[in-house]
């Protein structure tokens, strides 16, 4: 558990001094403090960069081709058809659900509205997220103790604390949850980066089809309940036998 928490403790001071650093700069060579979409993304690159340089040099996670090697191909195929059918239920649970504060929500808006947001919020997140959350602090919670949802659970809820934003904290845990479960099945954080992946891919092209990123389903769905119905039953289709899928095909690396 002491791990876990210098993981999550040292993650959030590399997110906040990369981004006092960028800040800082950006300032200086621009004359002006204003929060920019360029200066978001210049932030989580240098972020990002500093996070993977840091937890593998220190070798609290490590990297290893063997998962690729034994040629999952259709745990791989599973892992998309899930990012893609858990879309959404993942919109209509967000919608039952009170709402909560979206204090970040300006700023992922610049990020999710530049071409060049892809870069960090559908590449280089899933990546260092999932070898950071799973690849390190779940690793080390599994060696911490042997009741493995007890792991995952912590895992996730330490995942959805740290986005920061309690607007899309109970999405984050949920898929934690999900993402923990697939690390541990198979000892590879590959998985749950091609889930991750595919998540972040559909939520970056989305928030740009849609004028409005709040839109709630029933307006998307020109005001029918029934398409709605028919759209969450059909999803539930696709995830559920993906899961199923899933559950049979992975093993450890």
């Amino acid at each position: 558990m002491k791990k876990a928490i210098l993981y999550v403790i040292v993650f959030a001071a590399i997110q906040m001094g990369a981004s006092s650093i960028v800040m800082a700069l950006w300032k200086i060579i621009t004359g002006s403090a204003d929060v920019t979409a360029p200066m978001l993304i210049v932030s989580m690159t240098l972020f990002s960069v500093a996070v993977l340089a840091v937890f593998l040099l220190a070798k609290w996670c490590v990297l290893s081709p063997n998962y690729l090697r034994m040629r999952q191909w259709g745990v791989f195929i599973w892992c998309v058809l899930a990012a893609l059918g858990a879309i959404i239920p993942s919109i209509w649970f967000q919608e039952q659900m009170p709402e909560l504060p979206n204090i970040l929500g300006d700023e992922f808006d610049m990020i999710l509205r530049n071409p060049f947001g892809y870069a960090v919020v559908g590449l280089l997140a899933p990546f260092v997220e999932e070898l950071v959350f799973r690849g390190a602090i779940l690793r080390s919670l599994l060696e911490w103790t042997k009741r493995q949802w007890v792991a995952i659970a912590i895992s996730a809820l330490l995942f959805a604390l740290i986005h920061g934003n309690p607007a899309q904290m109970p999405h984050a845990f949920i898929i934690g949850l999900l993402l923990g479960w697939m690390y541990y099945r198979t000892g590879s954080i590959i998985p749950g980066v091609i889930y991750h992946w595919v998540n972040n891919s559909v939520a970056f092209i989305m928030y740009n089809m849609m004028p409005d990123s709040d839109i709630p389903l029933i307006v998307f769905f020109n005001g029918s309940s029934q398409a709605v119905t028919v759209a969450l039953v059909s999803s539930l289709c696709i995830l559920i036998p993906s899961i199923f899928q899933l559950h049979l095909r992975m093993r450890k690396s």
